[in-house]
Parts: structure tokens; C-alpha cells; sequence
């Protein structure tokens, strides 16, 4: 809940002039709703392409206060995030409800950026491996190879989102090998190309150690997108 029609203009002209080296990456900025619409427009020219934080599961009808999937689409949205860790913990959106959105999101043409992740206390418990594969067995069900094919995953180890402490990359590595290989019991071939995103307090300075290591391809960005130059220096790094 970061940014007024006001500040995403000045931020996505802002990561517009900053330029960008975008051979090797897509770039997804995903505002609130209100500002959906006018990020569309600003990003036409560039290679930024635009998501929604959340959706419905249902289509339209007496659901006040939902946006579905036809509305972002209307709206020029191609990706959407679902299952976030805020959306789980203070809406007590379950894996199941995450299952229906993404699928939701598949057959109305939006790319669905599913969120797994583990609180600290299921860290420290040794439960990482239980919860994350629980959460990838859950919010996957039913999937065809084509539709894992067509989702992106992000892995956000809640215990290392604006708490002070950070997943090292081989800590973040060795989960997201986890992730493949727990996808690959469904569909090999679809788990070797689906794209598996950290969502752990990325930032400038450690984006590229991350980024390196072989099952992370991509980073769910936080609060260094709210900067500009910030953000940009992880595309670069990416």
C-alpha cells in the first residue's frame, strides 16, 4: 500500500528516464490498483510490463471491494501476484484460495506470480522444507505441465522481509532447488524452465549474489522499488 496516483507517476517516470539494460530481463512493476491504469500508460514505450498485487477468484458479481481478473486485463495488466505473505497473514488467504486465484488468473490470460514462504519460527523449527513444500503442493494442485509452464513462483522467506535478518544466497539457493525439484514431481520439464523468484529484502547491494545462484532467476522486489535508482540497480544486477 505504497504510492498515490502522484508518487507512481514520479516514481515510473523516474524508473522510465533511468534506463535500463533490458536484453537479458523483464522488468514487472505492480502499483496499487488505483494507480493501475495510469502505470499502463506511462510504461507503454518502455519494456515494463505491469502487474496487480492481488485479484478475486470469482468473475464478476456481488463481491464489493474485489477486482477480477477481466478488470485488470481491461485495465492492460499482464501478471498478478497471489498468495503474498501480507495477504496471508492478515487476510488469512490459504493455499487452497491461492489454487483457485492462479487458476482464476491462467484461464482469463494473466501470468499468476504464486508466493510460498516460512515465518521464522518455522524456520527455526527446521519446518522450511514441510511448510514451503506444502504451500507448492497446495497452491499448484491440479496444475497441467502447459499452466506451470505459464505461472511464475516466488519464494519469500517471511523471516527475512524487514526484520534486519537476510537469507545468504546459498541459504535462498538451497531452498529454491527445493522449490524445482518439488515442482519437477509434477512435471519435470515444466519445473526446469519455471521461473522462481526471491522475495527476501532484495537490494542493490546484494541482488547480484543472489541472482547468481543457479535456481533463483528473478527477485520479487520490496521496498528498494519505491526507489529508483535503487530498483534499477537490481535490473542492472539481474
Amino acid at each position: 500500500m505504497n504510492g498515490n496516483l502522484i508518487e507512481t507517476e514520479s516514481l515510473l517516470k523516474a524508473l522510465v528516464s533511468e534506463g535500463f539494460n533490458d536484453d537479458n530481463v523483464k522488468v514487472v512493476v505492480c502499483p496499487p490498483y488505483t494507480s493501475l491504469p495510469l502505470a499502463v500508460q506511462l510504461t507503454r514505450s518502455s519494456a515494463i510490463a505491469v502487474g496487480a498485487q492481488d485479484m478475486s477468484e470469482h468473475p464478476k458479481g456481488a463481491y464489493t471491494g474485489e477486482i477480477s481478473a477481466d478488470m485488470l486485463l481491461t485495465a492492460g495488466v499482464v501478471y498478478v501476484i497471489l498468495g503474498h505473505s501480507e495477504r496471508r497473514q492478515y487476510h488469512g488467504e490459504t493455499d487452497k484460495l491461492v489454487n483457485v486465484k492462479a487458476k482464476a488468473a491462467l484461464e482469463a490470460g494473466l501470468t499468476p506470480i504464486i508466493c510460498v514462504g516460512e515465518t521464522l519460527q518455522q524456520r527455526e523449527a527446521g519446518q522450511t522444507e514441510t511448510v514451503v513444500g506444502a504451500q507448492i503442493d497446495g497452491t499448484l494442485l491440479g496444475f497441467s505441465a502447459d499452466l506451470i509452464s505459464k505461472s511464475v513462483v516466488a519464494y519469500e522467506p517471511v523471516w527475512a522481509i524487514g526484520t534486519g535478518r537476510t537469507a545468504t544466497p546459498e541459504m535462498a539457493q538451497a531452498v529454491h532447488k527445493f522449490i524445482r525439484g518439488r515442482v519437477a514431481k509434477m512435471d519435470k520439464k515444466a519445473a526446469e524452465t519455471l521461473p522462481i523468484l526471491y522475495g527476501g529484502s532484495v537490494k542493490p547491494d546484494n541482488a547480484a549474489g543472489l541472482l547468481s545462484q543457479p535456481d533463483i532467476d528473478g527477485a520479487l522486489v520490496g521496498g528498494a522499488s519505491l526507489k529508483a535508482a535503487d530498483f534499477t540497480a537490481i535490473i542492472n544486477a539481474a
